[in-house]
């Protein structure tokens, strides 16, 4: 199962290596599971992206609304799609960009970084949402589409944002799981957290 920080941080870089002997499901079922990340009454209109049949991430469906959606990376262990406003696709795009040159998740990031302070890379001038949807392997269907017991979190995107900006701790508080905190202050790809609390089954 994919843990939180390495699945978010590798969605944060923009992570999409593939390989040719991967089976890639049909677009069908690409679109049907990325929109699960979705609120409800987003998903019809969302833009979807996904993987062709050399591993190469394209449009899928052109959307109506603000949303943009990942399709699950079927190189990678584990099931995990994405939504995300679509004024952060500039900053996912280019995290994918610089993961397909052979960049390391620190050079990424600071390459990044300096490319948002410069102006070159354009950010949100407002908060901008992504939710993340996991879950094992073994509760997904791609065949069929079917995700039993899924995982849903939200990521709040506030570049530059600190602790002091926006009131948030620095890490979970051990005593609410659900309480929101702030990553990477004071940063590029500074974002809030919010982590609802996992079934009985752990996802």
């Amino acid at each position: 199962m994919k843990q939180l920080f390495p699945l978010i941080f590798a969605l944060l870089i923009g992570y999409s290596a593939q390989s040719q002997s991967t089976a890639i499901p049909s677009v069908e079922i690409q679109i049907k599971t990325a929109v699960l990340a979705a609120p409800a009454d987003k998903r019809e209109g969302a833009t979807v992206l996904g993987y062709n049949q050399k591993g190469e991430i394209v449009t899928l469906r052109k959307g109506t609304n603000e949303l943009i959606c990942l399709a699950d990376d079927p190189t990678q262990p584990g099931f995990s799609v994405s939504c995300y406003h679509r004024e952060l696709e500039p900053f996912m795009a280019r995290g994918r960009e610089l993961r397909k040159q052979g960049m390391s998740a620190n050079d990424i990031f600071e390459t990044r970084e300096k490319e948002a302070k410069s102006g070159k890379l354009v950010l949100p001038k407002q908060p901008a949402s992504l939710f993340v949807y996991s879950a094992p392997d073994e509760q997904v269907n791609m065949r069929t589409g079917e995700v039993v017991d899924g995982y849903l979190r939200y990521v709040v995107y506030i570049p530059w944002a600190t602790a002091e900006s926006t009131g948030l701790p620095l890490k979970p508080d051990q005593g609410s799981v659900a309480m929101p905190w702030i990553m990477h202050p004071g940063t590029h790809g500074a974002h809030i957290m919010i982590n609802p609390p996992r079934n009985k089954a752990g996802q």
